[in-house]
């Protein structure tokens, strides 16, 4: 399976809506980069995040998820408490190729400073918002900048497509909208 390069990337995105809306080249001007990178596409953040609470002392089940484990943040940054987590989406909207398996790995600048963004899939014609782990390891808070680079997807073309693909099998997070929790 190839790594794709710019070249591709940017073919995919302006011809068949891959990554929209899409940024054909970095953008730093005092924010976390974002847009296209030499083999990937750093992805933004939207100003919209599920932070983890404890105020109702659940337990998180990812059989019977509640919602009451999160606080709702919409604003343009986000402080994740120390040694706790929060979901988020993407500002880009996604349509994965049939033949195309996308890797999101964690930026290095929040890496640094013990911010994680879970390694997460895009399967084969996987379509929508993807929706962002975000993990504060500190034990201090951490702020999350909305509409800011948090994470680059890395493009891997297989030789054919796949038997059955995401779409097919009708995958459970297909075409998400918002942060979206677990489902079963």
């Amino acid at each position: 399976m190839p790594v794709k390069n710019d070249r591709w990337i940017r073919k995919m995105a302006l011809e068949q809506g891959m990554i929209e809306p899409f940024e054909p080249g970095q953008v730093r001007n005092g924010s976390i980069s974002y847009g296209l990178s030499s083999f990937g596409y750093d992805i933004r953040v939207a100003p919209e995040f599920k932070v983890f609470t404890n105020v109702h002392n659940l337990v998180v089940d990812p059989k019977d998820f509640d919602e009451r484990s999160f606080v709702n943040v919409k604003d343009a940054d986000c402080i994740i408490p120390p040694n706790s987590f929060a979901l988020a989406r993407t500002v880009e909207h996604f349509r994965i190729p049939r033949d195309v398996l996308v890797l999101c790995v964690g930026k290095s600048t929040y890496a640094r400073c013990g911010i994680i963004v879970n390694v997460t899939p895009l399967e084969p014609t996987w379509e929508g918002y993807l929706t962002l782990e975000i993990s504060n390891t500190t034990p201090l808070p951490a702020r999350i900048y909305g509409d800011e680079g948090i994470a680059q997807l890395v493009f891997f073309q297989g030789d054919e497509p796949p038997e059955t693909t995401y779409a097919d099998r009708e995958g459970k997070y297909q075409g998400q909208v918002g942060v979206t929790l677990p489902r079963l």
